[in-house]
C-alpha cells in the first residue's frame, strides 16, 4: 500500500447508543444486564475488583536488599576532567550542574581516567573509579551525608 491510496476520514460517526432495538445497541445498549457496571453515574476505579483483594496487592513484592532505600546520584571520571577544579564534592558538582541535589548521596563511577590528581568527597564509589583516581596520584574520601549525621545527633539528644 502506498502513502496516495490511503483513505483516510476526517471524522469517524459516533453511534448513539441505547435508542431502541433495531439500532444495533438497543435495550441494554452493550452494558449486559443489571449489575454496578450497567447502571449509570461513576464508574469503578482502574484494578478495582467488587471488593476482592485487588491483583496487584495478592502478587508477591520484588525481595532483596535494595541499598537500603538509597539511591544515588551518579558522576563519571569523564564529566570530573571538565570541571577545572582539584576538590570536587557535592556542592561543587550541584553547582556545576552535573547533580540536581547537594543533600543527596553521590557515586562516583567510570569509565574514564582523569588527568589531574583530584581530591573526591562522595558517598560511594566504583572500584575502577577508586583505582583509576589512585593511579594519577588522587584521592576519593568516601563521607556520610551532613544531613544523615544531624539527625542522626538529634535523635541522641531526644532520648
Amino acid at each position: 500500500m502506498k502513502f496516495h491510496e490511503l483513505t483516510l476520514k476526517a471524522h469517524t460517526k459516533s453511534s448513539r447508543v441505547g435508542r431502541g432495538i433495531s439500532a444495533g445497541g438497543g435495550k441494554t445498549a452493550g452494558r449486559g444486564t443489571k449489575g454496578q457496571k450497567a447502571r449509570t453515574g461513576k464508574k469503578l476505579k482502574p484494578g478495582f475488583e467488587g471488593g476482592q483483594t485487588k491483583l496487584s496487592m495478592r502478587l508477591p513484592k520484588a525481595r532483596g536488599f535494595k541499598h537500603a532505600g538509597v539511591s544515588y546520584q551518579l558522576v563519571r571520571l569523564a564529566q570530573l576532567d571538565a570541571t577545572g577544579t582539584k576538590k570536587v564534592d557535592a556542592e561543587t558538582l550541584k553547582k556545576l550542574g552535573l547533580i540536581k541535589y547537594a543533600d543527596r548521596p553521590v557515586k562516583l563511577v567510570g569509565p574514564g581516567t582523569p588527568k589531574d590528581a583530584l581530591t573526591i568527597e562522595v558517598q560511594a564509589s566504583s572500584q575502577p573509579a577508586l583505582k583509576a583516581v589512585e593511579k594519577v596520584g588522587g584521592s576519593i574520601k568516601i563521607v556520610e551525608l551532613a544531613k544523615a549525621k544531624a539527625t542522626a545527633t538529634d535523635k541522641k539528644d531526644a532520648k
